[in-house]
This record gives structure tokens, C-alpha cells and sequence, in this order.
């Protein structure tokens, strides 16, 4: 099975660029109910994962960091604690769910490393559940 039947599409995605600031992602985050999001660069490729736990530990490590400042922090400045993996588009399944083990989602990228989506690992859980009903 090709990992692309199980694709969000990156339009379809919530993500944030690593110029954003910290204001600007928690936002987001809050707006959407997320608790981890993919950033990417100027040109698109993915760079990291972006977690409610990173944002705490900066707040948590900056003196003087508070909720009204928190727009001066540039995303780039904060620190990553885990390192989420991406998978090339033409990997297999196995490489997929690997990945999906640790991560709700996995970040998608095509050969030159350019972020085109994520694959939900609730995605996943759901068709092998729809599949296993049928057996």
C-alpha cells in the first residue's frame, strides 16, 4: 500500500513557519485544539514539530517571559525537546507506522524535503479498525 492514500494534503494542514512568533503559534494551536504543529521554512521544507511542551519549557526557562510578551519570541528561537521524524512520500507502510507509533501525526515531504502534508495516525487506527470489522 502506497503511504499517499492516507495524506492530508499540506493546504489541508495547520502549520506554522518558523518566522512566526510564539504569540502567533500558541494561537493558532488554541484555535484549533492542536496540540503539536509542523513548521516549515521560507521555502517550504519541513523543519520540525512544534509542541504545546516546547512552548511551556521556553516560557518556563525565559526570565521575564510572560503572556504579554510572548510576541517577541520568534519560533525559530525556541528549542525542540523531541525530534519528530518526516517520510518521504514514496517510503513504505512500515517506515509510516514506525513513525506513527511515537507521533500523532507524521510529517510528509517529497524527495527535496519540501513539506506536502501530514498523516494523521488516527487515520491509520481507523482503517486497520474499518478492515479488521470486515474479517
Amino acid at each position: 500500500m502506497n503511504i499517499a492514500f492516507f495524506l492530508t494534503p499540506k493546504h489541508e494542514v495547520v502549520f506554522e513557519t518558523v518566522e512566526s512568533t510564539m504569540r502567533q503559534v500558541l494561537e493558532r494551536m488554541e484555535h484549533h485544539g492542536y496540540t503539536a504543529i509542523p513548521l516549515i521554512d521560507k521555502s517550504g521544507k519541513y523543519v520540525g514539530t512544534l509542541t504545546e511542551g516546547d512552548l511551556l519549557w521556553k516560557l518556563k526557562s525565559t526570565p521575564g517571559l510572560n503572556f504579554d510578551n510572548i510576541s517577541q519570541v520568534s519560533v525559530k528561537d525556541i528549542k525542540r525537546r523531541v525530534k519528530h521524524n518526516s517520510v518521504y512520500i514514496n517510503e513504505n507502510i512500515e517506515s509510516l507506522i514506525s513513525l506513527a507509533a511515537r507521533q500523532n501525526f507524521v510529517p510528509v515531504v517529497d524527495d527535496n524535503g519540501t513539506f506536502i502534508g501530514i498523516i494523521k495516525r488516527s487515520d491509520i487506527i481507523n482503517y486497520c479498525y474499518k478492515h479488521m470489522d470486515k474479517n
